[in-house]
């Protein structure tokens, strides 16, 4: 089917004048036929007048000419488009390591260089027809996130699990040439893509900066679920530490080469290796923090700069959930705000039983886990979780377990923060608001619904 259907139609707006309605399909702008959110962005980004072909549920087909100020919304939203089904076979991919019984979107694999330039989703390219790739370059689709693995063709056809695929270096030199930026990432597996052909791939991609903008190294994830799949070996805490013996000079190296921030290891190399971080500043803009990359170095540095604001708050127990690799510096972070706040906050780091004692991950705890880990355990006046271990907008962990639901099981109030200082001192202090109200008014004792900061 053609066209995009519209959801909804926000209220004032140019479209709610026209009265263009929810059910509609937006066939095409300016004689430019639609097919996806893309072209809709694409086409109407700068053009002060349009000429809007719309279908109405009933078959009637309506033209409609707009004139707007330049880059004033037209008010129509669309869905997300459906994400192409991804074709590769990768010997580390974490969804073929999913035990059953989760929501079924877990297990669908996506490869859609849409998403990639919309949410910053990483693609491999192996599947992208030259068609796609033109297309990429006319509308200047940038940046886009790569997963390379290796750079070396027969490697990488090993670690994708397909044969005959691009050479991805021709494909990312035709897209810098274009000005396309990138930002890649190698999910690294010893013995097989680290060592030289490491070495190999970081040059490669090296090569192309300033178009290539930065690299993420990060460690291949291993559930207790791998039945049947090809034997890997793990980042362990040995491995770690000789990984950044190696590799963080050469990152410092190419720092000052580029002049600008480019490799980047993962957060939980550090972690596995219990060795210091580099300095925040050695992160530039943070440009890998969603893959993982940063995110600890950026949490120091926020809770230094609370850290000086923090007032008292209250004299109440809140236990906050973490995963297993972030509970050091997550508890340090707790005692300096408990000094400050007044409050008694603990740190209770979760072991992840559905995945495996490997995955250590926040991102990855569940809601039974949680409830496991609290039993019998004196959690005081409220519950913290960070919204991290949620699905965004839905409320429920990866195993399907609501917020609500865990609230019922351990017998006290959840609160859902942003997994920030600041959003964990948020909750606290609207927490401890809550609790000088009902202390204030003799109601009884407070039984909340939790919050989404």
């Amino acid at each position: 089917m053609t066209g995009l259907q519209i959801d909804s139609v926000a209220n004032g707006s140019i479209a709610f004048e026209l009265e263009i309605a929810a059910g509609d399909r937006l066939l095409a702008v300016n004689g430019q036929p639609l097919r996806d959110l893309i072209d809709y962005s694409y086409y109407t980004a700068s053009e002060e007048q349009l000429l809007l072909e719309i279908e109405k549920p009933d078959g009637e087909l309506w033209e409609m000419e707009v004139e707007r100020h330049p880059g004033e919304p037209l008010g129509l939203i669309f869905s997300t488009p459906a994400p192409a089904r991804c074709a590769n076979n990768c010997l580390f991919c974490f969804v073929h390591q999913l035990p059953k019984g989760l929501r079924k979107p877990l297990y669908v694999k996506d490869e859609d260089y849409r998403l990639s330039f919309l949410n910053g989703n990483y693609v491999t390219l192996a599947n992208i027809k030259t068609p796609a790739l033109n297309r990429i370059i006319e509308q200047h689709l940038s940046p886009l996130y790569i997963s390379v693995h290796a750079t070396s063709p027969l490697l990488r056809e090993r670690l994708l699990g397909k044969s005959g695929i691009p050479p991805v270096l021709e494909q990312m030199q035709k897209l810098a040439a274009a000005r396309i930026a990138m930002h890649t990432q190698v999910v690294l597996c010893p013995g097989l893509n680290d060592g030289e052909e490491l070495q190999r791939t970081v040059a490669d991609l090296a090569a192309l900066y300033p178009a290539v903008q930065s690299l993420a190294v990060v460690p291949l994830g291993l559930t207790a679920h791998r039945q049947k799949l090809p034997p890997l070996a793990p980042v362990d805490a040995d491995y770690a530490r000789e990984f950044i013996s190696i590799w963080q000079p050469q990152a410092e190296a190419l720092r000052r080469k580029l002049r600008q921030p480019f490799l980047f290891l993962a957060d939980e190399f550090y972690l596995k290796a219990g060795l210091p971080f580099p300095p925040a500043k050695e992160y530039g803009d943070f440009p890998q923090i969603e893959n993982g990359v940063g995110m600890v170095p950026l949490f120091m540095k926020e809770t230094a700069r609370l850290l000086r604001r923090i007032r008292p708050i209250g004299s109440f127990r809140a236990t906050v959930v973490t995963g297993v690799s972030a509970v050091g510096f997550v508890g340090d972070f707790l005692v300096q705000l408990a000094e400050r706040s007044g409050l008694d906050l603990v740190a209770l780091a979760v072991e992840n039983k559905l995945f495996g004692p490997s995955i250590t991950v926040s991102g990855l705890v569940t809601g039974n886990d949680i409830a496991a880990a609290l039993s019998g355990y004196d959690i005081g006046s409220c519950l913290l979780v960070p919204d991290v271990m949620l699905k965004e907008g839905e409320g429920v962990f990866l195993d399907d377990v609501s917020w609500e639901e865990l609230q019922r099981r351990i017998g006290c109030p959840v609160i859902i923060f942003e997994s920030t200082p600041e959003g964990c001192y948020k909750a606290l202090r609207s927490f401890a608001r809550k609790l000088q109200t009902v202390q204030c008014t003799s109601t009884p004792p407070l039984k909340a619904k939790g919050s989404s900061y």
